[in-house]
């Protein structure tokens, strides 16, 4: 079996009820000219695929749409965008609908841009690449976008040759995320009861976070189609144990048949935007600093069993950056299904109540390119409202990848 080894936890300080510093964080929370921060993270209402708001409406229309919400909210002057970098799955010649997208929104065409597709973790791996553009010194300012639409660009069967096909792990890697969801939770023995429990958390939390309104902090109103979207289409009202458990597998001829409806991620459309500079820069122009990129860790599993890939990129993470478990306030760690979550969560020993405190992709839905970006606009959100500092945000990824990031807030 494919057993992980333990990150250790340390205690916290605490005085008058707030944890202190630790000699861990302390150096993540100075700063510095030289710091990458966040000077604006949002994302759109996110539509349920095929029935939801943005159904009628490609990458390219929710893009610009978002462009251009960004720019009127922040008065950000377009011409000093250095690249934009866009994470998105699917759709074709993504590259071309993303250009377009940003020159109909009005950004100059002196302005460069380009596409990265590392599934799930797509919108991570773009902020990312900003990140280390700017670290390079190669750019100032950068904009990193998260998008998709799995309405109008569902996920395509991937084919290789037979030759290929002949080596198991390269016939594995190209498999339905649904088939790694089944040898997840046969190998690793999560039952059905385990998943829908999970499952209901993350419904339950979303529910409650939207009737209190809770996603208006991230969320940037956009124009599309003649209406304005301002929340989630996604999140199913009146959800319970007992309707989860009722729910038919919907992968009878894979494993033991334990995934549904209910206990894997929505499947949904949506976009999110981040943007980056260095702190000098920021306060030279005037912009808001709310957050500072830390560090990300990309790692490699055995494709049958992607969905694991969490425990060892956030582990790959915390040894890299110095943290524990424990330095963490908030985890952001994707729910591609309730099987693999349940699994990591309960290996990794990280307490349910830090993790997806707002409810995850279960209930929210999962564009794919989107979710990297959303995670941490959600984050760093839920973040601010707790007066918190510590952001992790993870991810499974498909073929057998995971991913993982840090983040501070400074808002």
């Amino acid at each position: 079996m494919f057993v992980p080894h333990a990150t250790r936890l340390s205690g916290s300080l605490t005085r008058h009820g707030i944890r202190m510093a630790s000699s861990r964080t302390a150096p993540l929370l100075q700063k510095s000219p030289e710091d990458i921060v966040i000077t604006f993270a949002r994302r759109t209402g996110i539509g349920r695929v095929k029935k939801g708001q943005l159904k009628d409406h490609p990458v390219d229309e929710i893009m610009a749409a978002l462009f251009k919400a960004t720019l009127a909210t922040t008065g950000l002057d377009p011409a000093k965008i250095d690249d934009i970098c866009v994470g998105t799955c699917h759709p074709p010649s993504p590259l071309y609908s993303s250009r377009a997208a940003a020159l109909a929104a009005g950004i100059p065409n002196s302005v460069p841009i380009q596409t990265v597709n590392r599934l799930c973790s797509s919108g991570l791996m773009a902020i990312r690449s900003v990140a280390h553009a700017i670290m390079a010194r190669e750019v100032e300012l950068g904009v990193a976008v998260g998008v998709e639409s799995m309405t109008l660009n569902p996920r395509p069967t991937p084919t290789v040759s037979d030759l290929v096909d002949s080596n198991a792990e390269a016939h594995d890697c190209i498999q339905p995320m649904g088939w790694t969801s089944e040898m997840v939770a046969e190998h690793y023995d999560v039952s059905r009861e385990t998943q829908d429990k999970y499952a209901l958390i993350s419904h339950t939390r979303a529910n409650e976070a939207l009737s209190k309104g809770v996603f208006a902090d991230e969320i940037i109103p956009v124009e599309l189609g003649g209406k304005t979207i301002t929340q989630d289409d996604t999140i199913r009202p009146g959800v319970t144990f007992e309707s989860l458990s009722g729910l038919k597998p919907v992968f009878e001829n894979w494993g033991r048949a334990t995934t549904t409806a209910g206990n894997a991620s929505g499947i949904g459309d949506g976009a999110g935007i981040v943007i980056l500079t260095t702190r000098k820069n920021a306060e030279k122009e005037g912009m808001p600093v709310i957050g500072k990129w830390i560090a990300s860790s990309i790692i490699g599993v055995p494709p049958r069993y992607m969905g694991i890939s969490p425990i060892y990129a956030i582990t790959a993470l915390l040894e890299k950056t110095g943290l524990t478990k424990e330095d963490v306030d908030v985890f952001e760690i994707n729910e591609a299904f309730a099987s693999q979550f349940a699994y990591c969560v309960e290996q990794l020993e990280i307490p349910i109540e830090k993790i997806n405190p707002n409810g995850g992709s279960i209930a929210i839905s999962h564009p794919l390119g989107l979710t990297g970006v959303r995670q941490v606009v959600t984050g760093l959100a839920e973040l601010r409202r707790r007066d918190q500092k510590i952001l992790v945000t993870s991810m499974c990824v498909g073929s057998g990848m995971g991913a993982a990031g840090v983040f501070v807030n400074e808002a």
